[in-house]
């Protein structure tokens, strides 16, 4: 398999993925079902995954540290947020909100005690450093010295490095923290109440709307960048009373456009800088 081959098959399999994990979230409004579908989704692409990499000789170190550091988190970070999601749901309490919010709190701080035992690493990673990467996310290439997993050696070192599925956990966690903090702050359930039952309508053409929300989310708008595009969707949707349909279909016929394919945006744009200069005067 060549390197381009590789990166297009890859690259699908997350689009094929993303595209079901909205579709699962959109159709599914249990916690515990859309839980259940996207962790045999995720396990599947994984698999599919694996097996691209064990047919794949990768080019150079640069390569594999790009796979095992960015693009494998992103799948196996999935698996983890799910299983965690569904194991904290389905054993929580059947309570007052008080003891409801008590036990979302104990769920937090055990994220605390993962940040706190990994917190060298972590900040290695979140400072986006790349000197130790050829220890930590290339095949073979572990140091004792360095902290290891303890489950290190149950994974299969061919589609293993020392660091990469600590990666994967810590992008699990950071949004399992944004979950948790959204059902422990009592203020955002008393505003999404609110917010569900506002007169707004959105009158433009969906396919503006459309634009607009993936122009937001590609600029990492919301959650610091870590929401997923059903979730701005889900949110716009219920926001402005209006259903966006297959908006990944509408995304392609965008894509599609000859000329001026960000039509709605540059209007947004041109009529903003219009009222700005009419303001100047």
């Amino acid at each position: 398999m060549t390197g381009t081959n590789f990166k297009k098959k890859v690259d699908q399999l997350w689009k094929n993925l993303s595209e079901n994990l909205d579709e699962v979230h959109r159709n599914k409004a249990d916690v515990l079902q859309y839980a259940e579908e996207i962790l045999m989704d995720t396990d599947k692409a994984i698999r599919k995954l694996k097996e691209y990499v064990s047919q794949y000789q990768f080019e150079d170190w640069s390569e594999e540290i790009y796979f095992f550091k960015v693009t494998k988190p992103k799948f196996v970070s999935i698996y983890i947020y799910y299983s965690k999601l569904l194991s904290i749901e389905s054993s929580k309490p059947y309570a007052d909100p008080s003891v409801l919010k008590n036990y979302y709190e104990t769920e937090r701080a055990n994220l605390l005690y993962f940040y706190q035992e990994h917190k060298e690493f972590i900040s290695y990673y979140r400072r986006r450093a790349t000197y130790l990467d050829k220890k930590y996310f290339v095949k073979f290439k572990f140091d004792f010295k360095l902290r290891l997993s303890p489950e290190f050696y149950s994974y299969d070192e061919h589609f293993t490095t020392s660091h990469d599925h600590t990666v994967s956990q810590i992008l699990a966690n950071d949004r399992l923290d944004l979950y948790l903090t959204t059902k422990i702050n009592a203020e955002f359930v008393t505003d999404h109440i609110v917010f569900q039952s506002s007169p707004l309508e959105w009158t433009a053409p969906k396919v503006a709307l459309t634009e607009l929300l993936y122009a937001l989310y590609q600029t990492k708008c919301f959650n610091a960048g870590k929401a997923e595009p059903s979730e701005v969707f889900r949110w716009a949707e219920t926001a402005l009373n209006i259903n966006l349909g297959n908006y990944h279909k509408t995304l392609s016929e965008i894509k599609l456009r000859k000329a001026d394919r960000t039509k709605f945006l540059n209007l947004i744009k041109h009529n903003m800088e219009l009222y700005l200069d009419n303001s100047d005067e």
